[in-house]
């Protein structure tokens, strides 16, 4: 290839090049390419842009129909341009119709001759309004949200029951099992639908008053329930039954089984299960179906959950020292139904009423047996629970044995007593003024006294909650007394000697 081929190759491939840089320098980008909105509600459409180098911007519109919207009289008034400096363009329009669904596209034109670039494909926006479906079975009516495209960002379904709010939901549906002449409405971001009724229309459903039901083991419950069926039937027999434990099969509850279960019911809306003698054995989900002249209905859906449960008392914390705070609780193993009140009694005599028993701080007064019972119920209360309170010694004293006045000679025994909960486990006695300890044990006993053994005597109790000294036992040791026969022979000597100095006196004379 000669040197002049070479070039004219390399100036092809250059412009070809230049072509096709200039041809992707154009570009217009979708947030997204298709949106479905609501009737009276508004809408942003988003696009970012970019053009080839050297060339100069001077005109952004967005278009319909061949149509620059601004100029478009079905826009008037509705219709926002917002830009910003990288090249991004919103389009925004109020107040939709559903003639504004259409196909919206973005175009850039600048001053070079055949400057000019619009995004193809553009955005399609469909503009629906809402509508509620309704669809009937034999058990139920379903509502639903209805619109003609699916709404844009996951909405919220707001339900409204006689301009109640009943539902929030991503869920445009919502069911109805019962019949009434209430009047139904659903709403997305603040816009209605008309509203409709489901008046007239029957099915077969059962309406439990309570899903769930906690309540005393010895106590009595009642599950009640309403129900509808279609005109045209009648009923015929009601039943109320749970699952059994081996095989869940329906374990029908017949009237008077044990003497424990009634039927209240008018046989034609309504029915109530009564069980008396509750045992937590009969904690079970219990349902209710319906027999009629044309069919049996029983409903799939869940039924009255009853838990039994029994009372039992908590003490927090389980062992507590004098001065602290204790909390006892009236425990069950779900929540009684009605908020009820208890009653508290301590070593069987009643003490309070309240949900929970607070003592803070507590004594060694407190301490007992504790039970508590469902005000109303009081036949059946739980079983005592013994607070235990632990103190150091207290009221320490001593006393001596024998008592009365103490001679020298004698033997005396000095005791200390004390009131402690654990038991005082070390008693040590000390004389006042006398540094080292005398003796230790509860009994101390001093034998043979002497003058210097007087003095004030005290012990100290101590256990593993703390210590305390008993009050000063003054000890007063008195002389030796001398006994009434030797007084008697001394004088008796004393009165001889007298005699015979008299009598020698006497003689010598």
């Amino acid at each position: 290839m000669s040197l002049r081929t070479a070039g004219s190759v390399l100036v092809i491939f250059l412009w070809s090049v230049a072509v096709v840089l200039g041809q992707y320098g154009w570009r217009v980008k979708y947030t997204t390419q298709s949106i479905c909105t609501l009737k009276g509600s508004s809408v942003d459409l988003f696009c970012s842009y970019t053009y080839p180098s050297g060339y100069t911007v001077t005109t952004t519109l967005w278009f319909t129909k061949i149509v620059n919207l601004r100029d478009d009289p079905d826009y008037k008034d509705r219709v926002t341009y917002r830009s910003d400096r990288m090249n991004g363009h919103t389009l925004k329009i109020t107040d939709l119709r559903e003639s504004d669904s259409a196909e919206y596209k973005f175009k850039v034109i600048t001053d070079q001759t055949g400057g000019k670039y619009t995004g193809d494909p553009g955005v399609t926006l469909s503009v629906t309004d809402l509508q509620v479906k309704v669809t009937t079975t034999w058990w139920s009516t379903t509502l639903t949200c209805s619109t003609t495209c699916t709404l844009t960002g996951n909405p919220t379904y707001i339900w409204y029951r006689n301009s109640k709010i009943v539902q929030e939901d991503s869920s445009p549906s919502y069911s109805v099992y019962f019949q009434t002449e209430d009047r139904f409405y659903c709403a997305v971001k603040g816009i209605n639908s008309p509203a409709v009724s489901v008046e007239g229309h029957s099915y077969f459903h059962v309406t439990y008053t309570h899903q769930r039901i906690c309540t005393l083991k010895g106590s009595s419950v009642d599950i009640p329930c309403s129900y509808t069926f279609p005109r045209g039937h009648s009923v015929s027999e009601t039943k109320w039954y749970t699952k059994g434990k081996l095989d869940d099969a329906p374990q029908i509850l017949n009237p008077g089984f044990g003497g424990r279960v009634e039927y209240l019911e008018n046989m034609q809306s309504d029915s109530t299960l009564r069980i008396t003698d509750l045992r937590e054995e009969d904690s079970a989900e219990y349902k209710f179906r319906f027999r009629t002249d044309q069919t049996t209905w029983e409903p799939t859906f869940p039924g009255t959950t009853l838990t039994v449960t029994g009372l039992q008392v908590k003490v927090t914390p389980a062992t507590v020292t004098e001065g602290q705070k204790v909390t006892l609780t009236c425990s069950t193993t779900c929540t009684l139904t009605d908020n009820p009140t208890y009653i508290w009694y301590k070593n069987g005599h009643v003490t309070t009423q309240s949900n929970s028993l607070f003592l803070n701080p507590v004594s060694s007064e407190d301490a007992g047996r504790y039970s508590c019972a469902v005000e109303g119920h009081e036949d059946f209360p739980s079983a005592e629970e013994t607070l235990t309170v632990t103190y150091g010694p207290k009221n320490t004293s001593v006393s001596v044995s024998p008592s009365g006045e103490i001679m020298e000679g004698s033997s005396v025994t000095l005791t200390c007593s004390s009131d402690a909960n654990p038991p005082v486990d070390k008693y040590t006695w000390y004389k006042k003024n006398v540094t080292s300890a005398k003796a230790s044990g509860q009994s101390y006993s001093i034998t043979n006294i002497i003058s210097e053994d007087r003095g004030e005597y005290y012990c100290e109790a101590q256990n593993r909650k703390g210590s305390m000294n008993s009050t000063v036992l003054m000890i007063v040791v008195a002389g030796k007394q001398t006994s009434v026969m030797t007084v008697a022979v001394g004088i008796i000597v004393v009165v001889l000697v007298l005699i015979l100095c008299v009598s020698g006196f006497m003689w010598f004379r």
